[in-house]
């Protein structure tokens, strides 16, 4: 199944990119994607902490994620 990941604020700057598109197994989680996108960022994202939302609603919990849900990584708000 496919889940698109959109990327905010630190996240995109690590990708270099606004979204990418995940292959995952049935029954995988938003725990598996939030993995796999820190992987893909070799390390770029240590330490910092990141919100979760499925299909724009916020989850606090790992949750299965479906095919053709969307999945936004977002980091702590920056100001300055």
């Amino acid at each position: 199944m496919k889940v698109t990941v959109k990327c905010f604020s630190q996240v995109k700057y690590a990708l270099k990119v606004n979204q990418i598109f995940l292959d995952l197994e049935p029954g995988q989680t938003t725990a598996d994607v939030e993995e796999a996108v820190r992987k893909h960022a070799t390390g770029k994202l240590d330490g910092i902490s990141l919100r979760i939302a499925v299909n724009r609603v916020y989850v606090q919990e790992p949750v299965v994620v479906e095919d053709g849900d969307e999945v936004a990584l977002i980091p702590p708000v920056q100001g300055g």
